[in-house]
């Protein structure tokens, strides 16, 4: 049947789930990191209560807390029971059944509206949607664009996810994506023809396996940097 949706849900990851999906190393936690379409994922808190610098920025956060709230309220069951009809897609070791991936995921997502208010205080939470971000060329060291890029490529064109990556590494002196497949669990055709037209600006690319997989064959991020 596959994983369809309409447009991006708010899904959030927490911030183990972060480090294994962009094989992020103890090096890594301490550069400056921009998160792009983090949604209501825990990671800028787990990092801020860890003395991390973290920048999200996701069109989600135009809403305040409560409306987030009432989004996740409205797209949570749909997502979960998706997960449920297509639970043969997924490997559920760490994860053990889709009812704990409900508990995993809606704890993530507590953890980021305790924290919501406080980090758009703090400037660490900013309103903004690719292919144009609101941000300075070069104002970070690591971009990280999890389950939006490649995931979403039916909604969204190549051209836009070609715009989108020239974008991220204008902000960031490296960028990783993952994963690299699509809704449905199939490799996104749009990665290669991505990578091209990186290679065409003059930016570099690369596949790497990292250590997690959930969804089946989703093991691998697109590691994008500017050469020389």
């Amino acid at each position: 049947m596959g994983f369809t949706l309409r447009d991006v849900v708010p899904w959030g990851r927490s911030f183990t789930e972060y480090r294994e999906m962009f094989a992020l190393s103890d090096t890594d936690l301490k550069r400056r990191i921009l998160g792009c379409g983090d949604g209501p994922a825990a990671f800028n808190a787990d990092m801020r209560r860890r003395g991390g610098r973290v920048l999200s920025v996701d069109p989600l956060y135009a809403r305040t807390g409560a409306e987030i709230a009432l989004r996740i309220k409205e797209t949570f069951h749909e997502a979960l029971d998706q997960a449920r009809r297509n639970r043969d897609a997924y490997r559920w070791k760490s994860i053990s059944s889709p009812e704990r991936l409900g508990e995993v995921r809606m704890a993530a997502m507590s953890a980021f509206l305790r924290d919501y208010a406080a980090g758009r205080r703090e400037g660490r939470y900013l309103a903004g949607a690719l292919p144009r971000l609101p941000l300075c060329g070069g104002c970070f060291d690591l971009a990280l664009c999890s389950h939006f890029l490649f995931l979403y490529d039916r909604q969204r064109s190549l051209d836009f996810h070609a715009q989108a990556l020239l974008e991220l590494i204008r902000a960031a002196g490296e960028v990783r994506v993952f994963p690299l497949s699509s809704l449905d669990g199939t490799p996104s055709p749009y990665v290669e023809p991505a990578r091209k037209a990186l290679a065409a600006e003059g930016i570099g690319s690369e596949i790497r396996r990292v250590p997690y997989e959930f969804q089946r064959g989703a093991d691998e991020m697109l590691v994008v940097f500017r050469k020389g």
